[in-house]
């Protein structure tokens, strides 16, 4: 006979008194026509849902929201599901970054005010995945991850192409003059063709990866794509799981571990992740309290590139979940001693005992560390006097003859100079140069805009030239390519030394070495730095947009707020009446 006290639920402060206030919430509740025993001691879920037409990614999470809705139900909860702001990548100017702390604090705020027992967090799009996570660490009540799922392998002229990688692929052809304008346009529909998030190891793929390997997801949630009727299993599932998460007080502190975010940043290598994983790490890491810096991403150095994935490699998502998904990289990698087997997930159990029988079904989608895609593809952190608080690059998008690279800065001053001269036939810029790119960071887009990829001059691309090095304080898309460097810290909004480079300067990047230097002195570099900071002036914006500039911090340190940093909990308000 279990004489176990039943958990008092954190919904009870709303829903469990005889007296005024309990009349008043459960009163209005039942307008909804939600009948009286559900009120008695049962969990409450909420569904926090990132669904928008705005945010194409995430136009299909009402279905989802239904399926985990069942779920609860089943598993004896209530669910209520309530939105949150939706953040979406392809829609929102200036940038999707720009509101990811706006999103965190709805998500943060929403919880903690309502009578929610547990949350599952509903998300797709690129930066939905890192708010909705960094709002829920603040709050640190039970909360599980359902992701929407990649849309399925785009079909350009017989051939699989890649989202977002498509567009950076034919558009240098259509500035090179390969292909016309008509052609150009055509490929429009054959990239998008079902629902769900980008198809590539882009950012919204990369981080559904970080999502599952930190265990804050049940297993496959990365790769199943947004179509397949596993995927809708997937939810339902997820919704029993969070009620048995409330009852056992598995909450978020518990799952979020520094060896969970160890763990992350080696899966990041292994599947040839995006370069914004470093910057949401590092954000999610500091709701949470877990100490994390950008030198841990040295862990991923040694790391082989082992998912085949675009814009890395060759397959699609759609490929990779058919090959065994996120569970069959973990497999090998825990197999190698390269994971910490010690970290616990959402279902209660390790991340090594979810994965350790997971089977991979194609080794040219999945391959062998032994015979990897990338021998050490791990995000690299650069430091320097151009760099003294870090920039990274991912090698395993960038070209080989590249990695180590001395060149004459071309620089644009911002994205419209950069726009307005890259045409330019009389620029003065060849293969051999580096283009520096200011004023693109967090507080100089604003929003640190997915501009860093810059494309190359036409009349280069004219002769054959598809690469070159390319520095700023911007990010890149995840689906992108290329020698980038990026997130150079401090930015040069904020006088860091990449706002005194001048055309001409030479730069040295040294990628194995973890090295990029500006060739100028000590002294020079001041003296530059001292006459900027004369005369530069900082705009008044009003609105969010100044409350953004005056407390996003810097990329090293995740561009989360600097009042949003830490976990808040979830201490039950006082009454509103």
């Amino acid at each position: 006979m279990n004489n176990k006290k039943p958990k008092t639920l954190r919904s009870a402060s709303w829903f469990g008194s005889d007296d005024k206030n309990g009349f008043m919430y459960r009163s209005w509740m039942k307008n909804q026509g939600i009948p009286e025993h559900h009120f008695q001691n049962k969990p409450v879920i909420g569904i926090c849902n990132t669904w928008s037409e705005l945010t194409p990614c995430n136009g299909h999470l009402r279905e989802l929201a239904q399926r985990v809705k069942n779920g609860i139900r089943e598993a004896g909860g209530i669910p209520v599901e309530f939105p949150v702001f939706s953040n979406g990548e392809s829609n929102l100017r200036p940038s999707a970054m720009l509101t990811r702390n706006l999103a965190a604090m709805d998500t943060e705020e929403a919880i903690r005010g309502n009578p929610i027992d547990g949350v599952v967090l509903l998300v797709g799009c690129d930066k939905t995945t890192p708010a909705l996570l960094m709002g829920a660490a603040s709050c640190d009540l039970p909360t599980i991850v359902v992701t929407g799922g990649p849309m399925l392998n785009g079909k350009h002229k017989g051939k699989d192409v890649g989202s977002g990688t498509l567009v950076w692929e034919l558009h240098q052809e259509y500035k090179a003059g390969n292909i016309s304008l008509a052609a150009f346009m055509n490929a429009e529909a054959d990239m998008s063709r079902s629902t769900g998030t980008c198809n590539t190891m882009g950012t919204a793929s990369t981080m559904a990866c970080m999502v599952e390997t930190l265990g804050v997801s049940l297993p496959h949630n990365a790769a199943i794509p947004a179509v397949d009727s596993r995927r809708q299993v997937l939810a339902h599932m997820s919704g029993m799981r969070i009620v048995d998460m409330v009852k056992e007080d598995l909450t978020l502190s518990k799952i979020l571990s520094r060896d969970a975010f160890i763990n992350a940043i080696k899966v990041n290598a292994a599947i040839g992740g995006s370069t914004n994983a470093v910057i949401h790490l590092k954000a999610i890491a500091g709701r949470i309290g877990v100490e994390l810096s950008l030198d841990d991403w040295r862990h991923g150095y040694t790391v082989p590139t082992i998912v085949n994935l675009k814009p890395s490699g060759q397959y699609l998502m759609e490929d990779f979940y058919y090959a065994g998904g996120l569970p069959a990289v973990l497999r090998q990698l825990f197999e190698h001693d390269l994971l910490s087997k010690n970290t616990l997930t959402v279902n209660a159990a390790s991340l090594w005992d979810n994965v350790k029988e997971a089977p991979c079904y194609n080794q040219e989608v999945i391959m062998s560390l032994e015979k990897p895609l990338v021998e050490n593809g791990g995000i690299r952190v650069l430091r320097g006097n151009l760099a003294p608080r870090g920039a990274v690059i991912k090698p395993s998008a960038a070209s080989s003859r590249l990695m180590q690279h001395r060149g004459k800065a071309v620089v644009f001053e911002s994205f419209d100079d950069y726009n307005a001269r890259i045409g330019d036939p009389e620029l003065d810029i060849d293969e051999n140069s580096i283009m520096v790119l200011k004023n693109c960071g967090p507080k100089g887009y604003p929003g640190m805009a997915e501009v860093g990829n810059m494309g190359l001059p036409p009349k280069l691309l004219k002769k054959g030239i598809k690469d070159m090095v390319r520095i700023s304080d911007a990010r890149m898309s995840g689906t992108a390519f290329g020698t980038v460097v990026l997130h150079v810290a401090p930015e040069a909004q904020a006088l860091g030394p990449l706002a005194a480079v001048q055309n001409g300067d030479m730069i040295a990047l040294d990628t194995y070495a973890g090295t990029l230097q500006l060739e100028i002195s000590d002294q020079e570099l001041q003296a530059r730095l001292d006459k900027l900071a004369a005369v530069k002036s900082i705009p008044v914006n009003g609105g969010y947009l100044s409350l953004f500039k005056e407390h996003v911090l810097q990329a090293d340190e995740g561009c989360d707020f600097d009042f949003l940093v830490g976990c808040r909990g979830a201490e039950i308000p006082a009454h509103s009446h």
